[in-house]
């Protein structure tokens, strides 16, 4: 093999031993957990809403992200639950470039993933222990989800991975709410598949074990738009795409159907200030078809401390150094009006 195998890493329990949940905040998990696997089986009539920088690139300035969040998390939660956005590990399309903490937990310096691996298990932590938030991360590599699983809230299959396999045999034995995207392609049956499968009781290889899975009945799609054969972005989130999405997903043997609108990405054409507009246009369509009120649980907003992104050494404290979000103030006001709408 044309492989450096250039040392051990810890194995998962290692590090969630070296950082532990504590047993008050494991409790509280619970609790959380109950409240969003509530929403995406339609006993909760709140909207998700899972919120946060595109990339998690440092610690303090997420924490201070985190923390406003909580703040307002209170004023708002008779009408939405928040799940902070805090991803760790980055999708490259070329495979090239900044790929999140796991990989870079010093974007000035050269990769270092033994120290990536405990920084992303510090960072979840942290905003746990700091703010009582549960997360939500992209599971962009299967194996690496036991460093985090006892933390995290939300978990999101990206469009690059969702037709993988691996990453929909892991989704089935994932116990919290899995949101599979639509492939960058656009097919909703690729997506609708993987919801399948991972709704599935599995049998297969996991980190040198043979594993069986249950099946995750919260499996579910997040529509976040396509680019089509001509290159060109384009959203999947109007009116006539979700009523004919709530169609097929609900003629078919599915559990628990359910869609969250990622508003950024190629449903905006990556320009994050169309989001709120994108949220109310949604929930114009729940207003409008019952079906559809029924099918959309809620919503996947980038924000961060400031608007806009900037490269990797722009120095810039609190703005996204990968795509670009709304910034703070922008999004207490999304937040705020988004719970007057919902």
């Amino acid at each position: 093999m044309s492989m450096n195998f250039k040392r051990r890493l810890p194995i998962p329990q290692e590090i969630r031993e070296g950082m532990p949940l504590s047993a008050e905040l494991a409790a509280k998990k619970v609790e959380f957990d109950a409240q969003v696997a509530a929403i995406i089986r339609g006993e909760d009539s709140r909207k998700l809403l899972v919120i946060g920088p595109c990339s998690a690139d440092r610690e303090d300035s997420v924490l201070d992200y985190t923390t406003r969040l909580a703040k307002l998390a209170e004023d708002v939660r008779d009408r939405l639950v928040i799940v902070p956005r805090v991803y760790t590990a980055k999708p490259r399309t070329k495979g090239t470039g900044y790929k999140g903490l796991l990989h870079n937990p010093d974007p000035d310096a050269a990769g270092d993933v033994l120290e990536g691996v405990k920084a992303i298990r510090h960072m979840h932590l942290a905003v746990a222990e700091n703010t009582g938030f549960f997360t939500a991360d992209e599971m962009l590599y299967p194996s690496n989800f036991q460093y985090l699983f006892d933390i995290l809230s939300y978990v999101a299959v990206g469009a690059r991975s969702v037709e993988n396999q691996e990453h929909r045999l892991v989704a089935s034995g994932v116990s919290v709410p899995v949101g599979m995207k639509n492939p960058t392609a656009g097919s909703t049956t690729v997506m609708l598949n993987s919801i399948y499968a991972a709704q599935a009781p599995q049998e297969f290889i996991y980190r040198n074990w043979e594993v069986e899975t249950q099946g995750n009945p919260l499996a579910h799609a997040i529509l976040r738009g396509y680019i089509g054969l001509d290159g060109r972005n384009y959203p999947n989130y109007h009116y006539e795409h979700l009523e004919r999405l709530a169609e097929r997903y609900t003629a078919e043997n599915y559990a628990n159907p359910a869609v969250i609108v990622d508003c950024n990405h190629d449903n905006s054409g990556k320009r994050p200030f169309e989001q709120f507009r994108i949220c109310k246009e949604v929930l114009d369509s729940c207003r409008r078809n019952e079906s559809i009120r029924g099918l959309v649980k809620g919503f996947m907003v980038e924000s961060y401390l400031e608007d806009g992104n900037q490269p990797v050494d722009g120095g810039v404290y609190g703005k996204s150094i990968t795509d670009a979000c709304i910034g703070w103030d922008k999004t207490e006001y999304l937040i705020r009006e988004l719970a007057e709408r919902a």
